[in-house]
């Protein structure tokens, strides 16, 4: 697996751990910091540091060449400093399972563009003949119909209700599971 591919019009890339790069994703997080807490736990007191983002980058590098995580940052191609989005496949399960579970985020300013359906499309399609993982399953909370519409056009199957499964600023929530098999 490579840290870094090209699609239509993005660019995906694993960080390597730098101040540039945790720079670059704080900045990010400060842009949309109203809108994902709306969909997120809540956050450490010094998640909104650069020092908390390298932390990170360096455990979601490590994760990655062992492939239990991969979480790629997305920017566009004719601006490739400007983190726009990011993608995850996390919680990798080989043996009998061979499955993970996915989520994205990207900035507004950046919606009805494709570009969550691209990167998404080729994530599936690395986790599926690159990883050769058998599932894949994602959670939305019902309220978040961008995202719904997104896993269906995925072709991402409704499963049902889980119920009080993840907490979100302080309540468990019920959330909806989608999943998509090889």
């Amino acid at each position: 697996m490579n840290f870094e591919y090209e699609t239509k019009h993005l660019l995906l890339k694993i960080l390597k751990p730098s101040c540039e790069a945790a720079k670059q994703v704080l900045h990010f997080y400060n842009r949309n910091r109203i809108l994902f807490e709306r969909y997120e736990a809540t956050r450490s007191d010094d998640f909104y540091t650069q020092e908390h983002h390298n932390l990170i980058l360096t455990n979601e590098f490590n994760l990655a060449i062992q492939e239990k995580c991969i979480r790629f940052w997305i920017y566009e191609k004719d601006n490739p400093t400007l983190i726009i989005g990011t993608i995850c496949f996390y919680n990798i399960v080989r043996s009998v399972y061979d499955c993970c579970e996915t989520g994205y985020k990207f900035d507004p300013n950046f919606w009805h563009k494709g570009y969550a359906r691209e990167a998404m499309t080729f994530g599936i399609s690395l986790m599926f003949h690159e990883l050769n993982l058998h599932r894949i399953q994602a959670y939305v909370m019902e309220e978040n119909k961008a995202s719904i519409r997104l896993l269906c056009s995925l072709n991402f199957k409704y499963e049902g209700i889980c119920r009080k499964s993840i907490r979100i600023r302080g309540n468990w929530e019920d959330h909806i599971l989608f999943a998509r098999v090889k």
